[in-house]
């Protein structure tokens, strides 16, 4: 897989194969975070519907680690967008001298007008 380059954005821009393992990890580990929160969010409301004092008192540490959980998916979400950006700028100066798989060869790209 080292080297491979996938297309097909929509623009037919190429992404290399580590970039996209690093999409996909990201995008794992915020699907587990937010699995996490569903867990969290289902134990508050129990909670809360018990009216039991401890339960009450447990909810607060249990918002805070949600509120926590929240942050780091849009911390997440924030540097997905950013790599993204700086993959396609990568990609767009690469393309008006074919452009580099990872492994440094060059690929030509033919590009079509119109």
């Amino acid at each position: 897989m080292e080297g491979r380059i996938y297309t097909g954005i929509g623009n037919g821009t190429q992404l290399d194969s580590k970039v996209v393992q690093t999409f996909q990890k990201s995008f794992v580990q915020v699907q587990d975070i937010l699995d996490q929160n569903r867990l969290l969010i289902n134990e508050i409301n129990q909670n809360h519907e018990s009216k039991i004092p401890d339960n009450l008192s447990r909810n607060v540490g249990l918002i805070r680690e949600l509120n926590n959980n929240i942050r780091r998916v849009v911390d997440l979400y924030a540097d997905l967008s950013s790599n993204f950006s700086r993959s396609m700028e990568a990609s767009s100066e690469g393309e008006s001298a074919g452009t580099l798989k990872s492994d440094g060869k060059s690929s030509e790209k033919r590009i079509r007008s119109g």
